[in-house]
């Protein structure tokens, strides 16, 4: 289970991460769309995601859902195809296909990793998880630009990215579906304890790493005047310092979460500060490795919150609601961030998002310091 459930993560996120990642430029560089209308391609992919992991996933039964888990891999690597051969119009049709299909793959990633009865056992499973997460986002940005180098297309990376898509397809059978007769959705599970630390820690990172996803490139190109292969290899030392978090927790989970939460959401602050005032690629590349860590830590802490509070009946609901919400960021984020950069530039903009990381926090910790699910058990 652990090496097929590493194996398909490493190439549904990696496949996943692409092509969030490389919507925008494409849209920018390819088709000739303004910030704006690449930040609104951005959004409706996790639009498109939000529908199907906040609606469809939660109201299917198990067996249904292992089919539409299973096609939606196969999907996926047929989309990128068609990215391919898309044109302006085109990709306003394939992109929300796009997003269903992962929104149906990745909140059953995160509750197969958690099934097993044992809360040490499900915490280290979710760290392995998290960490093949981070494995599939170095060895995406890698090839990424590795394409871009040899061949300078956006719609080349697509077609590149197919095998590993269609490697998932091949095993996307072999993942464990929750075994129980009723699994429960809806306002019990938005309620959740566990749904709502989740919620409240996973801002304090995403809301910037939104933004990055969309504009990180673009931004690298602007700011200091580098190739589109070079912008995004900005990515590589933020992904491989990830890697290294997420590996470190994997191997000694932590017990309590209360410090390394506060740790990760300070270094967020202060690294998106630096980060934009960098005078230098080299010194903006150093911050990038620095946000890494928060990037690291703070997801699988949030997954690990889910798992402790939830039952199995809850737990893919909870799941899917998280990814959810996160969709939802992913989809706010940078459309604010594409018409805000129009008015004071993308660095600026960016550095507004200091704001929901401090408020997210604060909430967090008055609400939840003295709480069980972040202290030791």
């Amino acid at each position: 289970m652990a090496i097929t459930l590493a194996l398909i993560t490493i190439t549904s996120r990696a496949t996943n991460n692409m092509v969030t990642t490389t919507l925008a430029p494409l849209g920018k560089y390819v088709f000739g769309f303004t910030n704006v209308v690449a930040g609104l391609l951005e959004a409706l992919i996790y639009m498109s995601t939000f529908i199907s992991t906040s609606y469809l996933n939660p109201r299917m039964n198990a067996r249904v859902r292992r089919n539409a888990f299973i096609a939606s891999n196969l999907a996926i690597a047929i989309i990128l195809v068609l990215y391919y051969f898309s044109n302006a119009e085109l990709i306003w049709l394939i992109t929300p296909l796009a997003g269903i299909s992962f929104g149906l793959i990745l909140p059953n990633l995160i509750t197969s990793a958690s099934l097993v009865e044992d809360k040490k056992t499900a915490e280290r499973l979710l760290g392995l998880y998290s960490t093949s997460l981070s494995i599939s986002l170095i060895i995406g940005p890698s090839l990424e630009t590795y394409i871009l180098h040899l061949t300078g297309s956006y719609k080349m990376v697509f077609l590149a990215f197919t095998p590993l898509a269609l490697i998932g397809a091949g095993i996307a059978w072999t993942i464990k579906f929750p075994n129980v007769k009723r699994e429960k959705y809806g306002l019990s599970a938005l309620k959740n304890k566990g749904f709502i630390t989740s919620v409240l820690s996973i801002t304090t990172y995403n809301v910037p790493f939104a933004a990055f996803t969309a504009f990180l490139t673009i931004y690298a190109i602007e700011k200091f005047h580098v190739s589109s292969a070079i912008g995004y290899s900005s990515y590589i030392p933020f992904f491989a310092l990830s890697f290294l978090t997420r590996s470190f927790m994997t191997i000694r989970p932590f017990n309590s979460l209360k410090y390394p939460l506060m740790i990760s959401i300070i270094i967020t602050a202060f690294g998106l500060g630096f980060m934009i005032f960098a005078p230098s690629f080299t010194s903006f590349l150093i911050m990038m490795a620095l946000l890494g860590i928060p990037h690291g830590s703070i997801f699988p802490m949030s997954t690990v919150m889910i798992a402790r509070a939830t039952t199995q009946e809850e737990r893919n609901a909870v799941n899917s609601y998280f990814l959810a919400y996160n969709n939802i960021l992913f989809t706010s984020v940078p459309a604010i961030i594409g018409f805000l950069s129009e008015f004071i530039g993308l660095g600026y903009s960016m550095l507004l998002l200091e704001i929901p990381v401090i408020v997210s926090a604060v909430i967090f910790f008055v609400k939840y310091w003295s709480d069980p699910i972040i202290n030791r058990r």
